[in-house]
């Protein structure tokens, strides 16, 4: 049995789950969302949990076991508490700026990168941290990806976008010997 899969999914106050054919709606104080279902999937909500379980013990069903407890997990929390993730930019002259729902990166580039958030997502930034927030995980994580992609750590200097608590490995400069 899948340890993970297994765990009862504890409902906080003013969140519910409907369970239909297709998907399973999460509704929340933050908001709302889905996660699609999976035949091999069942899905039981009683006195404020959910128990999720497997229709048989296939391959299939036990990898999905698992994941789907967890991707309901985390739509739980994020329609009661909500996601964040933090993005620095290290470097001289590099700066990170917002406005309305577009992030503008000044990188060292000739020009600064004007990046438009997704519908969800809110930025704050504070002195060179770009705090992304909103309620969907996936999207959150995949938009700190996108805008690290822009101008990632390099390791000589450690000058880029990184995440907040991403260690950057430093390599040494040039050994300088005579040829």
């Amino acid at each position: 049995m899948s340890r993970i899969g297994k765990r009862e999914i504890e409902l906080p106050a003013g969140v519910s789950v409907e369970v239909a054919s297709e998907a399973v709606m999460v509704k929340g104080p933050k908001g709302q969302l889905s996660t699609p279902t999976h035949p091999k999937i069942t899905y039981a909500v009683a006195d404020g949990k959910v128990q999720v379980a497997r229709v048989d013990d296939t391959r299939i069903a036990r990898a999905q076991h698992g994941l789907r407890r967890t991707l309901l997990a985390n739509l739980v929390e994020g329609v009661s508490k909500g996601f964040s993730k933090t993005l620095e930019v290290i470097g001289v002259g590099y700066k990170v700026a917002t406005s309305g729902s577009t992030v503008s990166l000044a990188v060292g580039f000739s020009h600064p990168v004007e990046f438009k958030l997704p519908d969800g997502i809110e930025a704050k930034v504070e002195g060179s941290k770009l705090t992304l927030s909103g309620i969907d995980k996936v999207l959150i994580g995949e938009t700190a990806a996108r805008i690290r992609r822009v101008r990632p750590p390099e390791p000589f200097k450690g000058k880029g976008i990184k995440y907040e608590n991403e260690v950057i490995r430093r390599k040494a400069g040039k050994s300088g010997g005579k040829k």
